[in-house]
Order: C-alpha cells, then structure tokens, then sequence
C-alpha cells in the first residue's frame, strides 16, 4: 500500500517540525527535502557562487552530492561526503537556497533522489512541490500554511532563542521575498495541488497541527 505523505506550503509554515513528528507517530521515515537544498545553496555560497550566475550554479552542480543518512532516527545531511547539519540553518543559506531552487538543474538533480527515497520505503516527505511535482501520486497530501506575520513570528523566536541576532521586521520581509519567488518561480513553482487538504496553522500548536494532519492521514 502506498503510505506516502507529502506536505507542500511556505516558509516558516512549521513543515519540518510537523514532518518530523508525523513520521514518528505513524512510524515512517523521514525526508526533509529542504535541507537538500540548503546543503547545495551552502555549497555554492562556500564557493562564491552568486545566485543569480545561473551558469555557475549548473556548473558546480556537477561536482556536489548529497545524500541522506540515518544515525540514532535522526535525518543527517551529507554534502560530499561531509555532514553539514549544523551549518545549513542560517538565513543566509535559506535565502540562497530559495534563489537557486528556481534553476531547473537543481531541482532535476535533488528531485531524483528524492523519488528514489520515496520508492524504497513509505516516508513523510515534506518541501514546496512534493505532491505536484515530486510525488505527485502521494496517498495523502497537506498544504501547510500560516499567516505571514505568524510564521514572521516564529521564524524571530527561534533565531533569538538560538542567540541570532535579528529584526522582526526584516524576517517577516525576507519571508514575503521567498514567498513571492518560490510562488512565480517557472520550474515547480509553491501551489496547492488540486488534491491536497488545506491546514493553517496560524492559530494552532504544534500538537494540534500534528492530530489534524494524523487524521486526515487514518482516514485517507
């Protein structure tokens, strides 16, 4: 039976943190396609790769792998060879993974391993175009959203709380940024697919949003 959970939304919507938590209670793996993408932006920022040298960017694309490992259930993320886990989670890579995430040749070259995940064993994957275009034929698929000043919120509460300086203001602008390019990107851009429930999360705990989306997923 195909188990697959796919949740597409926006930044800062809690994706990953519900993932997670979903894949536990329903005893699945794991896949946060987002840290992919970081890893490959934290790639060509530590190369001085520009974003907008789309050129560059296919060009170094040649010479990075990533690929996901497994250590005590906990997703690890390797990047030749290297596991940059702790290095992926700043704006700075965020922002230059949402640049670079619009050039077809990333997508195609992450989007494969991806599905090869998905074919191996039933997982919660979770990204802008998992079920649309990643795995478009997911049992059950959620589009995770919350308002932008909520996920502005949370987004200036856990870099605070990790010691990062930041403006409130400048998150929630750089969140209607990511927004606008993941949204009007021409290759898999960030839409609801046409099967997908809506969840928003604005108004909701974390618990809440993982007992919504657990019994949409009993039921499907």
């Amino acid at each position: 039976m195909n188990r697959t959970i796919a949740i597409d939304g926006p930044a800062g919507a809690g994706k990953s943190t519900i993932a997670k938590l979903l894949a536990r209670k329903l005893d699945l793996i794991y896949v946060d396609t987002g840290a992919m993408y970081r890893a490959m932006a934290y790639y060509f920022l530590s190369h001085g790769i520009a974003a907008e040298d789309e050129a560059a960017v296919a060009a170094a694309c040649q010479d990075v792998s990533v690929s996901i490992v497994y250590e005590n259930g906990e997703q690890q993320v390797i990047l030749n060879g290297e596991n940059v886990n702790g290095v992926i989670r700043t704006e700075e890579v965020g922002n230059m993974a949402s640049a670079t995430s619009a050039y077809p040749v990333v997508r195609e070259k992450l989007v494969e391993l991806q599905r090869r995940l998905a074919e191996k064993t039933a997982v919660v994957m979770d990204g802008r175009d998992i079920g649309t275009c990643v795995l478009p034929d997911a049992r059950v698929k959620i589009y995770l959203t919350a308002s932008t000043a909520a996920r502005a919120e949370r987004r200036y509460e856990e870099l605070t709380a990790k010691g990062i300086a930041c403006d409130r203001d400048e998150v929630e602008r750089d969140i209607r940024d990511r927004d606008y390019r993941d949204m009007h990107r021409e290759t898999s851009p960030l839409c609801q697919a046409p099967d997908a429930v809506l969840v928003d999360s604005s108004e909701m705990g974390i618990d809440e949003v993982v007992e919504t989306i657990y019994n949409i997923a009993v039921s499907k």
